[in-house]
């Protein structure tokens, strides 16, 4: 019996990695906020064996960037949300590269920043809310972000940063 669970958790553990798969979920700006700070984005979202899922990387669709997303970050961040806010899952926006824009974008004059999401789900409207550190050490929100859904890909849908020359066929819309 035992040799049997030992087979049986070696199997799933084996088959855990080649179980993951990257979905790539894109969205419009639902309101005027929105639209003047990113404007259209797609997200890369390695989706795991048990429903578990998270963002890996950030593409905007008007502006041709992207930057990976890295998991959590201060506590701080969540006690600086609006009142009401129920997104919880924290992403720290890496300071190099496109990240660096996206952070003035989204909180001018903030040294770190976060995009706290809600979980992302096909054909569902998505908020999240930035969350900035300033100099003087002060988390801030800086603002709450909304998009409508636009569709589901396994791959990344044309007209995003390397994705323009990719023919993505959406598997729901």
């Amino acid at each position: 019996m035992l040799r049997v669970l030992f087979a049986a958790l070696i199997a799933l553990s084996v088959a855990t990695p080649a179980a993951a798969e990257n979905r790539y979920y894109a969205y419009d700006p639902a309101d005027r906020l929105t639209r003047s700070l990113t404007g259209g984005l797609t997200f890369e979202v390695e989706r795991g064996l048990f429903g578990g899922q998270r963002i890996v990387r950030l593409y905007t669709t008007a502006a041709g960037g992207s930057t990976p997303l890295q998991v959590g970050g201060p506590d701080a961040v969540r006690r600086s949300l609006p009142e009401g806010a129920e997104e919880n899952a924290v992403y720290a926006i890496p300071v190099e590269g496109d990240g660096r824009g996206l952070i003035r974008a989204l909180c001018p004059g903030a040294d770190e920043a976060w995009l706290v999401f809600g979980r992302l789900r096909p054909a569902r409207p998505l908020t999240a809310h930035a969350v900035g550190r300033w100099i003087d050490g002060t988390f801030r929100s800086c603002a709450s972000l909304n998009w409508s859904f636009r569709g589901e890909w396994s791959r990344l849908p044309p007209g995003t940063a390397s994705g323009s020359d990719v023919t993505a066929v959406p598997t729901r819309q």
